[in-house]
C-alpha cells in the first residue's frame, strides 16, 4: 500500500497528521505503529505499507508519485487547492479501487463544495461537542460558549458548511481574508456607537465598535473590539462607551444621533464630559452607507484583529432588504470606518498597542 499524506504545510503534516495526539504515531496498537523518517518525510509499516508527506503549498511536489490511498487534511485551507488536488488525483492510479479521505473544517471554498457534491463522496460530520471527553472543559465554558448560535460557531464547532447569504455585501471568504492576529502601531482610534432608541430588555443592541487606523501612506483600518451591549439604560451604555474610550486611549467617539439628537451627546457627556464626540446623522439608507465600506474590504484596506462573531454574522447576512432586523454592530462598524477612511482626518498621533 502506498499512501499520500497531504497537509497545508509540511510542518502541519508532521505535527498533526504524524506526531500529533491523534497522529499516525499515536493511534492503533503500539506494535503496529509505523516508523517515521523525518528526512525522507516517509512512514513505513512492518506490513510493507509506505506513506509520504506532501505540502499543499507545493502542488508540483506530487508529480511523479503514485498511490492507492490518500489522506488530505484541512482541504479548505489549502493555498493552491485546485492545483494540489488535481495533481493528487493524477497520482491515485494504483490498485483496483484507489481511495482517499478528506478531513477539514468546512469553509465554502469552490474546491470543497465540488468534492462534497460528487456522487462518489461519502460525507460524515462530527461536532466539537462529540469530542468533549478529550477536550478541556474550560474550552467549552470560556471559548465555545462565545460562538454558540453564531454562523462561525456552526462552522467551527458543529462542522456545518456556511454559505454566504444571497445578496449580502460581505461573504465569509472576504472576512477570513482580512483576519490577522494583532494590530500594528496605530495613528488614530475611534469608538463608534449606534445607540438604541429604548432601554428595556427587548431593545435593540447598542452597537459599540472600536477601530484603529494604521500608519503609513496607505494605512489599513483594524477592527479591534466589538463591545456591543443590549438591555442597558442610556447611562449604562454611555458609561460603557466612556470606559472603552479610556481603555483604548481613543481619539474620539463617533455616535449616530438620528434617533436621539442632542440627547445622545448629552448622555455621553453625562458619563464623561471630557470625551470628544463627533455626532453623525444618517442621510442615506443603510445599504448605501454600507456599500463603500464593503468596498474597503474588497480592497484589503480593513483588517480584523481577532474574531468578532456577532459582528461578522451581521456583515455576512446584511442585504439591506427591509424587515431583516437592525444590524447594530454593523452600523457602528460602518460609522467607524467611514470616519477613519472615507472622510477627512485630523493630524495623526503615533501610538502602539
Amino acid at each position: 500500500m502506498r499512501i499520500a499524506l497531504v497537509a497545508e504545510t509540511f510542518a502541519d503534516g508532521r505535527e498533526v497528521m504524524v506526531s500529533g495526539p491523534s497522529g499516525l504515531l499515536a493511534t492503533g496498537e503500539p506494535r503496529q505503529r509505523p516508523k517515521f523518517e523525518p528526512s525522507r518525510r516517509r512512514l513505513t509499516w512492518k506490513t510493507g505499507a509506505e506513506a509520504h508527506l506532501f505540502s499543499a503549498e507545493d502542488a508540483d511536489g506530487l508529480r511523479g508519485y503514485q498511490f492507492d490511498t490518500a489522506w488530505a487534511d484541512e482541504l479548505a485551507k489549502w493555498p493552491v487547492g485546485q492545483d494540489t488536488w488535481s495533481n493528487l488525483q493524477m497520482g491515485l492510479r494504483l490498485g483496483d479501487d484507489p481511495r482517499q479521505m478528506v478531513t477539514t473544517t468546512p469553509r465554502p471554498t469552490p474546491l470543497l463544495k465540488e468534492v462534497m457534491g460528487r456522487a462518489s463522496t461519502v460525507l460524515t460530520r462530527a461536532s466539537t461537542y462529540e469530542n468533549r471527553a478529550n477536550l478541556a472543559e474550560a474550552f467549552f465554558e470560556q471559548i465555545a460558549s462565545i460562538y454558540e448560535g453564531t454562523a462561525l460557531g456552526r462552522q467551527e464547532l458543529l462542522g456545518e458548511l456556511i454559505e454566504g447569504r444571497q445578496g449580502a455585501l460581505w461573504t465569509w471568504s472576504m472576512v477570513e481574508a482580512v483576519r490577522v492576529d494583532d494590530a500594528p502601531a496605530l495613528s488614530r482610534i475611534v469608538v463608534a456607537v449606534d445607540p438604541p432608541v429604548t432601554s428595556h430588555e427587548g431593545s435593540d443592541t447598542c452597537g459599540i465598535v472600536v477601530v484603529g487606523l494604521g500608519c503609513g501612506e496607505s494605512p489599513a483600518a483594524y477592527v479591534l473590539e466589538d463591545a456591543s451591549v443590549q438591555g442597558l439604560t442610556p447611562l449604562g451604555w454611555a458609561g460603557k462607551v466612556a470606559s472603552i474610550y479610556h481603555r483604548w486611549q481613543a481619539d474620539r467617539v463617533v455616535v449616530e444621533v438620528n434617533q436621539g439628537g442632542d440627547l445622545v451627546t448629552d448622555v455621553l457627556h453625562t458619563a464623561d464630559r471630557q470625551i470628544p464626540i463627533r455626532a453623525v446623522r444618517a442621510t442615506r439608507g443603510k445599504i448605501l452607507r454600507a456599500e463603500p465600506v464593503a468596498a474597503l474590504y474588497e480592497q484589503k484596506r480593513v483588517r480584523h484583529a481577532g474574531t468578532f462573531p456577532e459582528l461578522e454574522d451581521q456583515m455576512t447576512s446584511f442585504t439591506g432588504v427591509p424587515g431583516e432586523g437592525s444590524p447594530d454592530h454593523l452600523d457602528a462598524l460602518v460609522w467607524a470606518l467611514t470616519d477613519l477612511l472615507l472622510s477627512g482626518q485630523a493630524p495623526p498621533v503615533i501610538r502602539s498597542l
